[in-house]
């Protein structure tokens, strides 16, 4: 995995080429984002090391996945993710979020491979209208929180919802969680 600085300037460059490819102010992107100006001016001078469900906002509002956004190099044709790319997102208790790759629009995807440990929950932001994920457990007991009910999924089991509401993945059992997950949103948001 690249080191946490090439990551931060990989992520201000990337918000910067986003924006200005858009033509949107930093005005523009924090009304939509609902980031705070003074934070994406942190974000785009490479200053701080924004959270998942801050760069997920940001993304949201540009219209591209989080992965296009901590991207490090340029996407080919074809593109192999060797492991040492693989951006990591660790949690206070100790669990993780790898975003193993994502695609821009029109196909817009990211595909996640998640860990939390006993007692661990991730509470996720609403995406765009007519986001969907799709997750199948690997390990362990997931239980999904949509609307304030809960939805336990096994190992080997698998489940699709609207994720344009917000959401909790919570590991309530005794034994570590482990799920892959893939995020579809819906081209051409920025119209809306």
């Amino acid at each position: 995995m690249p080191d946490p600085s090439t990551i931060n300037a990989a992520i201000a460059a990337n918000v910067r080429a986003q924006r200005a490819h858009r033509g949107m102010t930093l005005d523009e992107l924090a009304a939509r984002s609902n980031v705070s100006r003074g934070m994406l001016i942190q974000i785009e001078q490479g200053r701080t090391n924004p959270s998942v469900n801050t760069l997920c906002r940001i993304a949201d509002a540009l219209g591209v996945t989080m992965g296009r956004l901590v991207e490090v190099s340029d996407t080919p044709v074809v593109r192999v993710v060797h492991a040492a790319e693989v951006v990591t997102f660790t949690h206070p208790g100790g669990g993780s979020a790898k975003l193993l790759v994502g695609t821009d629009a029109p196909a817009i995807l990211e595909l996640w491979d998640w860990r939390l440990g006993p007692g661990e929950h991730h509470d996720g932001d609403a995406h765009p209208a007519g986001t969907r994920e799709m997750l199948t457990v690997l390990e362990g007991e997931l239980t999904l929180v949509v609307y304030g009910r809960s939805h336990v999924v096994g190992a080997d089991e698998a489940v699709v919802f609207s994720a344009d509401r917000p959401h909790r993945y919570a590991n309530e059992g005794d034994a570590p969680l482990r799920f892959v997950m893939v995020v579809t949103e819906p081209p051409e948001r920025l119209d809306d």
